[in-house]
């Protein structure tokens, strides 16, 4: 193996000129904007970041695109790059100031520079950013906005502690934030400096802030040493020093390593496997690559694990993928349909997904009326329990797709959800503690619907997929978090008792006004039944902010007879 350098600057241009190619074998592109921001906080301080690896090779390889544009090349061999696609992808996407192409999609990834950062490096790493102050959400985004409450000027001052950040509209009109991309597509300071405010020589942050543009453009000459193998070695061989390379970093994941495996056996495979992830997220589910790999995994083993994955034949590949791709779309369609699901957002596992799946395959896609209600039953059941999220979910999926191999019923998978639950009905003691990031915030979603659930202002029945930044589905702190710092954790704030479910528009309308104030003037232009749909009391008493704990002690008991009603657990409830 073969010892070389090259800058960041040679690497993106050996990557637009087409010179170095990504293999089937690689991954897409998946880094967050976050994930760029401190790729180029660590090369600006001048910190390590990794190896490069290549394979220059004469073989005709299948070959999958870049994310961002490359132009046609004449070279006789062609250099693979096997390990570093992520950082090239992105230092190419900021140097070049071109968007990437995710999932069919365009976005930019634009990252600001704040040119008076501190000299000391600060950890921030509390502060979560948003991609892109865009309408238009990436695929990383929440399905359910939060319409900030808290303080704008305590975020401002940790975004002050950084020396990058994700771009917002704010952050952008402020002096001293400059986008990355502008200033390595202009070799000179007059733009950037007079945006700071600074007119001449004499101004004490002008050495100090050009001194920082140069630096920052220093990253271009950031050198990369690069691992080149050699060029006698075959694409099978290649293929496993990339599985066991990663396999010892632990750098990707098993379905990217097992990606690498199915496509050297099953050349150009992964445009079948891209084109059958595109028609699907056409219908709402845009789900992860690997998601669809380890349905293929069960349809070929009876089991979820990638562990077998190099023994599989190709024939054996080639027969379970028509399979999986069947039962991928029955899944999507029962959970549509049956489920009231249309997102994946509203999964708190895909892997419910698969299972479901799997039976549907099994039955040969002939459901009794009686299956059907006790597949809906189980499968809203595990999805606001959780089933698949906690403890070893592959151990957990394998043992639900083992009852079906072996000719169990429905009521078997039933039990064992309550071998592994105790219960099946939610308790409100369920419910305390919980955030949005719980999986029975997904099903408080789906049950407020159910009943009927609309906006406050518009009365538009709540849905993820509104258009518009005033009709797009928020949550909202019934109690504003503004009003509840004083005497309440954030903890505390964020209880799952203390959320709603409305519009953009009305959330910010209602701002931080407590509910004694706001509530009635809605209660008299739209009578009770919006509160009523979300389980929401009115008693006066209750919206006090002094009985706040009071209030989300009764809401609690609400939204567990609601969920309840909606899963089909009421008759358990009573007995």
């Amino acid at each position: 193996m073969a010892k070389a350098e090259a800058t960041v600057e040679e690497l993106v241009s050996m990557i637009e000129r087409g010179e170095l190619r990504l293999p089937e074998m690689q991954r897409q592109y998946v880094w967050r904007s976050t994930r760029v921001r401190d790729l180029l906080d660590s090369l600006y301080r001048g910190y390590p970041s990794g190896a490069i690896l290549l394979w220059e090779t004469d073989e005709k390889v299948a070959l999958q695109d870049f994310a961002v544009s490359q132009t046609t090349h004449g070279y006789r061999s062609t250099r693979l790059l096997l390990d570093g696609q992520q950082r090239l992808t992105s230092l190419s996407a900021i140097i070049r100031g071109e968007p990437v192409t995710v999932r069919g999609r365009r976005r930019p990834i634009d990252i600001l520079f704040n040119l008076d950062h501190p000299d000391q490096l600060s950890i921030v790493t509390e502060v979560e950013e948003h991609d892109a102050d865009d309408e238009d959400t990436d695929e990383d985004d929440e399905a359910i906005g939060d319409h900030a409450d808290s303080s704008e000027d305590e975020l401002q001052k940790r975004f002050d502690k950084m020396t990058f950040v994700v771009s917002t509209r704010k952050l952008e009109q402020m002096p001293h934030w400059v986008r990355v991309s502008d200033v390595f597509r202009h070799d000179g300071d007059k733009t950037f400096l007079k945006q700071a405010g600074i007119t001449g020589f004499d101004d004490p942050r002008y050495e100090k802030y050009s001194q920082r543009l140069a630096k920052l453009r220093g990253i271009r000459k950031y050198l990369y040493r690069m691992d080149v193998l050699e060029r006698t070695l075959s694409y099978d061989e290649v293929t496993e020093i990339f599985v066991r390379v990663n396999s010892l970093g632990a750098k990707l994941r098993s379905s990217d390593l097992a990606l690498a495996q199915i496509t050297a056996k099953w050349r150009n495979s992964l445009k079948v496997f891209l084109d059958f992830q595109s028609e699907c997220a056409k219908t709402g589910f845009d789900l992860e690559l690997g998601l669809h790999l380890k349905n293929l995994i069960a349809f070929a083993t009876g089991q979820s694990r990638f562990l077998t994955v190099g023994s599989l034949t190709l024939d054996v590949l080639q027969t379970a993928w028509k399979q999986a791709c069947e039962g991928m779309v029955f899944a999507l369609n029962f959970a549509r349909s049956n489920l009231g699901i249309e997102s994946p957002a509203l999964l708190s596992s895909p892997f419910l997904l698969i299972l479901i799946a799997y039976l549907g395959h099994a039955r040969r896609f002939e459901l009794s009326s009686s299956e059907a209600r006790q597949l809906r039953h189980w499968a809203l059941v595990a999805n606001a329990k959780g089933r698949f999220s906690r403890g070893s979910s592959e151990t957990i999926l394998d043992q639900d797709l083992a009852t079906i191999r072996s000719g169990g019923t429905m009521q078997d998978l039933i039990d064992r959800l309550r071998l592994q639950f105790g219960r099946l009905d939610i308790t409100p003691d369920e419910l305390e503690g919980r955030n949005r990031r719980s999986a029975l915030f997904k099903t408080m979603f789906l049950a407020f619907r159910d009943a009927g659930a609309k906006d406050w202002r518009s009365n538009l029945a709540i849905s993820l997929d509104h258009s518009g930044a005033q009709h797009k589905l928020q949550f909202h702190h019934v109690f504003p978090k503004a009003q509840l710092k004083h005497e309440y954790t954030p903890r505390e704030a964020d209880d799952i008792a203390n959320l709603a479910f409305i519009g953009g528009r009305t959330n910010r309308a209602i701002s931080d006004k407590l509910p004694l104030h706001y509530f009635p003037h809605l209660v008299d232009q739209h009578g009770m039944e919006p509160f009523a749909a979300q389980a929401i009391p009115t008693a006066p008493a209750l919206l006090d902010l002094a009985n706040y704990k009071v209030f989300l002690v009764e809401r609690r008991a609400r939204i567990a007879a609601r969920l309840n009603e909606f899963l089909g657990t009421q008759a358990e409830t009573k007995g």
